[in-house]
C-alpha cells in the first residue's frame, strides 16, 4: 500500500495480571492460560517467546479496585465469575524475573499518581530499572474507579482535572529524585579511600508544592536509564495536555485510524507548543487481532472465542469504564436513544464505527457482544495479508507509529501473531528483524 518510505512498526504486547484483560470468560477456552497469571513461570515464558519473536515490549495494564457498578452499587458478583480483571496481581513484581530469563524486550508496568507517593514510587522504578538494565517503562495513569477511590480512603474519587494538576506536580517530583539528586559520577566504589559515593553530589531535591513536600535525596543510585521510559494513555483533554507535555509514548483507542488521527493531531500540535519534537513521540494504538490462514478460517476462529466470552463480565466492565449501570434499563431497549447523554453518545459512536452492525439494535447484548473480545478497541480479523493491509491503513491514515496488541487467548493469540503476521509484516518492510539495542537500555532506545 501506498507510501514509498515505510514506517518501521513499534509491536508491543498488552496484558494484565489477572485471569483475564479485555476477554472476559475466556479463561474457560481449553487452551488459554489466562489461570496462570499467578505463575511467575507463566509470565517467564511469554516474555521468552516474545523477544524471540522481536517484540518491542510487554506493556501491562493494572487497575486498583473491582469493576462494581453493573448490578452495583458496589457489587462485584457479576466480575468475579467472569476473571473480569478480578482478582488481579501488581506487575511489578514479576517484571525482574522476566527481565532476567530476557536480554532486550522492554516492560511497560502501570502505575497512578493519584494512591502512591512520588518519593516510594520512584524507588521501585529505578529499583527494576537496575535490575532489568534499564529496560522499564512507566505508564502513567491518574485511576478511574470509584472502588479504588474507597479503598484508598476517600469518599469519591478526586474530581477528574485535579487528578492532572496533582499528576504534572507528581511527575516533577520524580523527575527532581531520578535526574537531579545523584550527579554524575556520585558513585566511585572504585576507590578505596574516598567510599562508596561522594556525599557532596548526592543532594536533597526540597521539593514544596502545592500537593507535595519531599526533601529528598532519592534512595536509589542513578539508574541506567535514570527516568524510566514515560507512556501514558489519557483520552480527555486534560489527559492529551498532560501526555504532549510529559509522554515518550502515548496510547490511543479508536474504532477507525480516521477518527484516531484528529487525537493523533492535537496530541503532536500541543507537544509543539510545550518545545517538544512532536514526531519523537510514538504514539501506540490498541488492537486485537485474530489472524489465521484465511480469512474464513480467521472469522471462525473469532465466533469460536467469542462464544467463550462472559456477557455478565463484559457489561460489568462497561460499567466501571463508564461509571454506568445497565442493568438499570430493559434488556431490549436500544442505547443510540436512552436519555442518558453519555450512554447514548458512546454507543451512536460504537453504532457508527463498529464493522457488520449496520442495523443492529445495540441492546445489552449487542454492547456484550462487542465488548467481550477486545473490549472497547478496534478488532482486525483475517489473513495475514488481510490484517497487514490494515495496520498499514492505520499508520497512513491515522500516523500512528505502532500498535498494542491484545489477547483473546494467552499465549494463544500471540502465537498465531508470531506464526501468520510479523513474517507477512517483515516482508513488507514493516517490522525488524532484529532489536536496535541487545542486552538492555531497550526501553527508551527501541522505542524512540
Amino acid at each position: 500500500m501506498g507510501s514509498a518510505q515505510k514506517k518501521q512498526l513499534v509491536i508491543n504486547a498488552f496484558a494484565m495480571q489477572s485471569p483475564s484483560h479485555l476477554n472476559p470468560g475466556l479463561h474457560r477456552y481449553p487452551s488459554d492460560q489466562g489461570h496462570e497469571y499467578k505463575s511467575i513461570k507463566h509470565w517467564i515464558a511469554l516474555a521468552q517467546k516474545l523477544e524471540a519473536a522481536k517484540f518491542h515490549a510487554i506493556f501491562f495494564a493494572d487497575v486498583l479496585g473491582g469493576y462494581d457498578v453493573y448490578k452495583g452499587p458496589a457489587n462485584l458478583e457479576p466480575t468475579i465469575p467472569a476473571g473480569a480483571q478480578f482478582p488481579i496481581n501488581d506487575p511489578l513484581y514479576s517484571v525482574s524475573a522476566m527481565a532476567t530469563a530476557t536480554e532486550s524486550i522492554g516492560f511497560g508496568i502501570t502505575a497512578s499518581t493519584t494512591y502512591d507517593a512520588p518519593y516510594a514510587l520512584a524507588r521501585r522504578f529505578s529499583t527494576v530499572d537496575h535490575l532489568s538494565n534499564g529496560r522499564v517503562g512507566w505508564n502513567i495513569v491518574t485511576s478511574y474507579l470509584d472502588s479504588a477511590a474507597r479503598n484508598f480512603g476517600l469518599n469519591t474519587q478526586v474530581e477528574h482535572d485535579e487528578r492532572y494538576r496533582i499528576a504534572d506536580e507528581y511527575l516533577n517530583v520524580t523527575y527532581k529524585l531520578w535526574e537531579g539528586s545523584w550527579r554524575d559520577g556520585a558513585v566511585n566504589r572504585k576507590d578505596g579511600v574516598a567510599g562508596y559515593a561522594d556525599p557532596k553530589a548526592v543532594r536533597q531535591i526540597h521539593h514544596q508544592g502545592k500537593y507535595f513536600n519531599v526533601p529528598g535525596p532519592h534512595l536509589c543510585e542513578p539508574s541506567p536509564q535514570r527516568t524510566p521510559f514515560l507512556l501514558q494513555a489519557g483520552t480527555s483533554s486534560a489527559g492529551k495536555a498532560f501526555a504532549a507535555k510529559h509522554a515518550e509514548a502515548i496510547f490511543l483507542n479508536g474504532q477507525t485510524p480516521e477518527l484516531v488521527r484528529a487525537s493523533v493531531d492535537s496530541i503532536r500540535s500541543q507537544a509543539k507548543a510545550y518545545g517538544r519534537d512532536p514526531t519523537s513521540i510514538k504514539i501506540i494504538t490498541g488492537l486485537l487481532v485474530i489472524v489465521a490462514e484465511t480469512d474464513e478460517a480467521a472469522q471462525a476462529k473469532f465466533e469460536e472465542l467469542a462464544s467463550y466470552g462472559d456477557t455478565e463480565g463484559a457489561l460489568a466492565l462497561f460499567g466501571g469504564w463508564s461509571g454506568y449501570d445497565l442493568s438499570k434499563y430493559e434488556d431490549d431497549q436500544d442505547f443510540r436513544f436512552v436519555e442518558q447523554p453519555a450512554i447514548r453518545s458512546m454507543v451512536n459512536h460504537w453504532a457508527s464505527t463498529v464493522p457488520g452492525t449496520d442495523g443492529r439494535k445495540w441492546d445489552k447484548k449487542t454492547i456484550a457482544e462487542y465488548l467481550r473480545l477486545g473490549g472497547n478497541g478496534a478488532k482486525v480479523i483475517g489473513s495475514a495479508q488481510t490484517v497487514a493491509d490494515e495496520l498499514e491503513r492505520w499508520v497512513e491514515v491515522a500516523d500512528v507509529d505502532g500498535f498494542n496488541f491484545s489477547y483473546a487467548t494467552i499465549p494463544g493469540t500471540f502465537d498465531d501473531i508470531i506464526e501468520y503476521l510479523l513474517p507477512e509484516l517483515r516482508r513488507r518492510g514493516l517490522f525488524w528483524e532484529d532489536y536496535a539495542v541487545k542486552g538492555g537500555h531497550c526501553a527508551r532506545t527501541c522505542m524512540v
